[in-house]
């Protein structure tokens, strides 16, 4: 189904800052990977407590439903619902019905009185994705919504208040939408009170090795397997243009897990090109050191990567970052050890 609400539940004791990092890293756990991502993560500590409108912006793929929920999650409304409608995801003409609700009789098979998205989420949060795809007629209800937040069911005459924090997200160009006529200017301006843009995965590689990690040790334990990467995949995996971003490589390490040959596959995918022709050839650089030894430091170069990250994830916090990465506290130890890292004086979280 295309509407899915989630409640998140959240402790009533640690203090409010305490409790708004432990709910961004549960709900996104890589949201400082990379310099972009910690730009996105100040963005939402800065916004999430208040009740700003926020329009996500980045290609099909790179995490806007993550950053969604992370904004949610450090806010006042985390106790609330956080309820994500696909726009792009429903007929037209059901849209409005599914939004704001309809009585009794409004329309043929309307047999009952039925709330609508932005009731359920009273209180909380309303995450509209794609919202690019919404009808025109349907842009101009949303623009007056937004600025009251007050409506009527369809059929209905009743005017009903909710009390809910908008977020939007979308990966269209909305500017050339707007020249096209395909957008509201007006709803623009009202939707994009704080932009967020999400860079693409091949902006920000060194996220790579620990969304590996993170994704393998999900599906692990997701189908009862012990799958381990070989460094040649690593580096395939550092090297890939990754052009479907985030999701792309969440599927391809998932594939990697449930087949036996899942890395031949990878293989496979990547010397034929995306279109199913070979890929084009290009100069290889002069090679001075073996195979094996291109692979190893490879894979010690996506090892350091990824153990940096989720240190500086738990502020260096050994102990957990052991459970995490789940390797014993010593074999920690012998690997920070080994790949010769510290903690950056004055880094703040």
């Amino acid at each position: 189904m295309a509407v899915s609400t989630d409640q998140v539940d959240v402790a009533d004791t640690p203090a409010p800052r305490a409790v708004r990092e432990r709910q961004l890293t549960d709900h996104v756990p890589l949201l400082d990977g990379s310099p972009p991502m910690r730009a996105i993560q100040t963005i939402v500590e800065n916004v999430a407590d208040t009740d700003a409108t926020v329009l996500i912006r980045g290609e099909s793929g790179v995490g806007k439903d993550l950053v969604a929920r992370a904004l949610h999650a450090a806010s006042a409304r985390r106790g609330g619902p956080f309820v994500k409608v696909n726009c792009a995801a429903i007929p037209p003409g059901l849209l409005e019905s599914e939004l704001f609700g309809h009585e009794k009789g409004a329309f043929t098979g309307a047999h009952r009185r039925k709330p609508g998205q932005f009731e359920y989420a009273n209180k909380g949060t309303i995450y509209l994705d794609e919202i690019a795809e919404l009808p025109q007629a349907l842009q101009a209800k949303l623009l007056h919504v937004l600025q009251d937040f007050r409506f009527a069911r369809v059929g209905g005459h009743a005017v009903i208040d909710v009390d809910a924090r908008v977020i939007a997200a979308t990966n269209r160009d909305l500017e050339h939408a707007m020249t096209r006529g395909e957008f509201r200017e007006d709803l623009y301006y009202r939707l994009n009170v704080v932009e967020i843009r999400i860079p693409p995965l091949r902006e920000r590689r060194e996220e790579i090795p620990l969304l590996v990690a993170s994704f393998l040790a999900r599906f692990n334990a997701q189908y009862g397997r012990t799958k381990r990467l070989s460094p040649e995949t690593l580096t395939r995996l550092m090297e890939h243009a990754w052009s479907g971003n985030v999701r792309e490589l969440e599927n391809v390490i998932r594939r990697m897990v449930v087949l036996t040959d899942g890395e031949q596959a990878f293989e496979t995918l990547v010397a034929r090109g995306r279109n199913g022709h070979a890929a084009a050839a290009r100069p290889a650089p002069l090679v001075t050191e073996s195979l094996r030894d291109i692979a190893r430091r490879g894979a010690r170069d996506a090892e350091r990567k990824a153990l940096e990250a989720v240190l500086e994830r738990v502020h260096w916090n050994r102990a957990e970052a052991s459970r995490l990465l789940k390797v014993s506290y010593k074999t920690l130890l012998n690997k920070i050890s080994e790949c010769e890292l510290t903690r950056s004086p004055g880094r703040r979280f």
